[in-house]
């Protein structure tokens, strides 16, 4: 019987130490966690100096998304776009003349005309996302450069190129969403003749310094949703200067049109809007 509260009495000690020593324990990590300085970490922004979490750091501008076009009903733009083409006529396009185009305004898209040449906006751009929807004829008639050919054209001078990409063999450098001469396409995202297709480019400007490019164009190109360029630096131009040939960087305003080619194929374009982004 002694023996039994013997044992009794020594687990009663062992647990009295024990909660001491829990107790004592969490005073001290309260006392250690309480003297530990507060991590405070900021980022610098455009906007400023901000304290990470900061309530006060500006929010962005709310804007109301754009709804995506399908095969029969073309989209809504996003309500802080600039819509370039509405489907209903050229009012904000021009020859490159600056005359009124001869491309076809008709059933909510325009179509080039052969020989009637490029069509570029009135207003000019640098750095900006840009929307554009296009279709090839439905009616196939020749093959590589020959079938499909048109171009999306920012500042004028840096070609996305369009093509009928559909089962229509070329040199990778120049078919459907290639930048033309320079880089071609993660993939071949095309759909068949006649079908709509869209591109989602994203476009920063190069900038100069006198003759010199401090900072070259970039690109990123979605085709249908599918991403086929990815944040691209262009080494130079894309202007066609012979069979093997592409031109270099020539200095340019910090702004120009956006240019739609007529390479003598009835391309159909509708649905064009463009966001202008900061540099």
């Amino acid at each position: 019987m002694r023996t039994i509260l013997l044992q009794v009495a020594v687990c009663l000690l062992v647990i009295a130490s024990g909660c001491e020593s829990l107790r004592f324990g969490s005073k001290q990590t309260a006392e250690e966690t309480k003297k530990k300085p507060e991590v405070r970490q900021y980022v610098q922004a455009d906007t400023g100096r901000w304290l990470v979490h900061d309530v006060n750091r500006p929010a962005p501008p709310v804007i109301t998304p754009g709804i995506a076009s399908t095969p029969d009903q073309v989209g809504k733009s996003p309500s802080d776009a600039i819509v370039l083409f509405d489907g209903t006529d050229l009012s904000q396009w021009t020859d490159t003349k600056g005359e009124p185009s001869k491309w076809i305004v008709r059933d909510g898209y325009m179509e080039c005309v052969k020989d009637s040449g490029y069509i570029q906006t009135k207003r000019k751009f640098g750095s900006c996302q840009l929307h554009v929807e296009f279709a090839t004829p439905a009616t196939v008639r020749g093959n590589s450069q020959g079938r499909g050919n048109s171009g999306v054209f920012l500042m004028a001078n840096y070609e996305v190129q369009v093509l009928d990409s559909y089962n229509n063999a070329t040199y990778s450098d120049g078919q459907c969403a290639a930048l033309y001469g320079r880089a071609v396409p993660l993939v071949n995202a095309c759909r068949g003749p006649g079908q709509w297709q869209s591109y989602d480019i994203i476009f920063h400007r190069p900038i100069f310094k006198g003759k010199k490019v401090v900072r070259k164009p970039t690109f990123t190109v979605f085709q249908n949703g599918v991403l086929v360029q990815d944040h691209v630096e262009l080494r130079g131009g894309t202007g066609w200067k012979g069979p093997h040939a592409i031109s270099d960087f020539e200095p340019h305003e910090d702004a120009l049109p956006i240019s739609l080619q007529d390479h003598g194929n009835p391309v159909r374009y509708r649905n064009v809007w463009i966001r202008e982004l900061a540099d």
